[in-house]
């Protein structure tokens, strides 16, 4: 298969370029290759290269910073996978495109996860482009896969790495204990959509985290023991994390709980949250 790549330098489209890349023509861009805002050169691109398969890593995934960004977030999260869709249906391609647990509102109850249908609520500047970004996919084409995931990390600045510098230099640290989700390792997710294509699923949206839930708090403390960081971990509520780091923030969800029903009836393996970390230790030379 030929196999464009956006966005290929980042933390995903690195473990999407090691699981696909054996027997396979990758065709890996950055924004200096391919801007994808750019609808004719997106085009041409497309025209001249002729994949199988696009996959859209690249994104603006500031949350924060997206709340003041203005158009530009607009401009990658939405008019870029419009104008991804219009080249792939034309060219007789399958895109495959990342997408987030904030294209949800964030407040159902923690008893409960999202199901792909379930009504769309974004109250952030980042999850609304989104959003706008898989209805311009879905108004575009028809041969198309969405994967919404949460809580990412892998080969880069991620939530791990940062818990563990702090618990190696700090006594005690504070971490948000009321925001549930699942902690998704970026190989698992690169394996999905490997597996995805290859098995070719039926198209359409699905949830694509690693299994079982957890929240921040639990997740921090889970890291520390299998480390072996003796550090005291204080829980906090979001609002107490906010006023103590002095920050301003967009509002971050409470439930980012997806669940990945669908995915498991078609086959896909999605391991659990907790041997995930423990193999990204062990590559990170931590275990």
């Amino acid at each position: 298969m030929k196999i464009l790549i956006t966005g290929a330098n980042g933390m995903l489209a690195k473990s999407v370029r090691k699981r696909l890349g054996q027997g396979n023509e990758l065709i890996c861009t950055d924004v200096a290759d391919l801007d994808i805002t750019n609808q004719i050169g997106v085009l041409e691109f497309v025209n001249k290269t002729k994949p199988d398969y696009i996959i859209n890593c690249a994104a603006f995934t500031a949350v924060d910073k997206a709340e003041t960004a203005g158009e530009i977030v607009e401009k990658i999260n939405a008019d870029g996978p419009r104008n991804l869709a219009k080249a792939a249906k034309e060219n007789e391609c399958v895109l495959v495109h990342i997408s987030t647990d904030y294209v949800f509102g964030g407040d159902l109850e923690v008893e409960k996860d999202y199901q792909e249908e379930d009504p769309k609520a974004p109250v952030t500047a980042y999850g609304i482009t989104k959003l706008h970004g898989e209805e311009q996919i879905q108004a575009n084409m028809e041969k198309y896969y969405i994967f919404r995931t949460a809580w990412l990390y892998g080969d880069g600045n991620n939530f791990v790495r940062t818990m563990i510098n702090l618990g190696e230099t700090k006594d005690e640290i504070s971490v948000v204990a009321d925001q549930h989700g699942s902690p998704t390792y970026a190989e698992d997710l690169a394996n999905i959509i490997g597996e995805a294509i290859e098995k070719k699923i039926p198209y359409g949206v699905y949830h694509a985290t690693n299994q079982g839930y957890t929240t921040w708090y639990d997740f921090t403390k889970a890291i520390f023991e299998d480390v072996g960081i003796i550090c005291k971990v204080n829980p906090v509520t979001t609002e107490q994390y906010i006023e103590k780091m002095k920050i301003t923030q967009a509002k971050r969800p409470k439930n980012s709980q997806l669940s990945k029903e669908k995915l498991l009836a078609q086959g896909v393996s999605v391991p659990q949250w907790e041997d995930a970390l423990k193999r990204y230790l062990k590559e990170e030379g931590k275990m």
